[in-house]
């Protein structure tokens, strides 16, 4: 797979203690309240392009400009005792902006996956039916993991994979196709209460590498 073009910007790791200590405040008493905010801040963003021009039926969530690397976390294994090893850049890749994740997942010591995740402190539009990634790997199967308020626990998610060739591709996941991790958990997802998008390698022993230049809504 062809490297970056430019000098990248690494992204932060997070570790063990603030692995486990990452949570947002969910309002009871003001719920309409907030998710007014929440509309409104959606419509801010729409209007000035979330930093890219957006065409009429989706939303720019990411395009990896200016700031990406403090928007996106890499995690790994290693906070729950793994042993899997890897990294995540922000770059230009092939000729535009992007985010690459690379690395060793080992499903050693009870463990298995890296990922770079977003935070979304103000949830995604109500909305929201899906998600669209421009996206190139390994000929691999890699995962988008989301997670809600309702979560308390860090190995709660809901999951679907998709596999990534060498060439690029555009993979289109809809919400109704996540599967969650827990029984307990909500069958449906919620757009206004996800707080976390993230890439992962998950699940079995394998190299990783698998590039993300745009991620839409529709």
């Amino acid at each position: 797979m062809p490297e970056p073009t430019r000098a990248f910007e690494p992204i932060a790791r997070v570790d063990r203690a603030h692995w486990r200590t990452i949570s947002f405040e969910r309002t009871t008493s003001k719920g309409d309240e907030m998710r007014g905010i929440r509309g409104l801040a959606w419509a801010v963003l729409l209007a000035v392009g979330l930093g890219a021009t957006a065409a009429a039926d989706d939303m720019v969530l990411e395009d990896f400009g200016d700031g990406a690397s403090k928007r996106w976390q890499y995690a790994a294994d290693t906070v729950m005792g793994g042993v899997s090893d890897g990294a995540a850049v922000v770059a230009v890749i092939d000729g535009q902006p992007g985010i690459r994740l690379t690395g060793t997942v080992s499903t050693e010591f009870n463990g298995g996956f890296i990922q770079v995740r977003r935070l979304l402190r103000d949830g995604l539009p109500a909305e929201t039916a899906g998600i669209e990634l421009d996206v190139r790997g390994n000929d691999q199967r890699y995962y988008i993991f989301i997670r809600t308020s309702e979560m308390s626990r860090p190995w709660y998610y809901y999951g679907e994979s998709f596999e990534a060739g060498t060439a690029w591709q555009k993979v289109q996941l809809s919400l109704d196709s996540f599967e969650r991790s827990h029984a307990h958990l909500s069958k449906r997802i919620d757009p206004e209460e996800i707080i976390s998008i993230a890439i992962v390698a998950f699940g079995r022993d394998h190299e990783a590498d698998i590039s993300v230049r745009r991620i839409t809504l529709f």
